[in-house]
């Protein structure tokens, strides 16, 4: 914090005015799909999805068995939805792809036993 000195002046606001704090109140898990987000905590699937870098960013749907999904990430968005509760994201996660968010996969139940002839 820069001390004041004889040539800088100090401004206060008046007596009885409080400074409105410049902090956005994030809004968690309140918007449906199909809603504008800019992060997946604002969605209530908790997926706020875009098809490209230029597209506007919707809550949606999370991936369903056998389809295409992105591993859990720490971006605010996503080009795949990641799995719905209880299934895997099934995908070799690289740095190039954590850094590009193109690590994508296919939703798949781990609890589910595969059948053998």
């Amino acid at each position: 914090m820069a001390v004041p000195t004889k040539n800088m002046a100090v401004l206060k606001a008046p007596d009885g005015i409080e400074p409105k704090s410049r902090a956005l109140p994030l809004q968690v898990s309140s918007e449906d799909n199909g809603e504008l987000c800019f992060q997946s905590a604002q969605c209530k699937s908790k997926c706020c999805h875009r098809n490209d870098g230029l597209s506007l960013a919707r809550c949606a749907s999370r991936a369903a068995e056998n389809q295409e999904c992105s591993p859990l990430t720490l971006y605010g968005t996503y080009y795949r939805c990641p799995c719905e509760s209880g299934l895997h994201c099934d995908t070799d996660i690289t740095i190039g792809g954590s850094i590009t968010n193109t690590n994508f996969g296919i939703c798949t139940d781990r609890n589910e036993k595969s059948v053998s002839d």
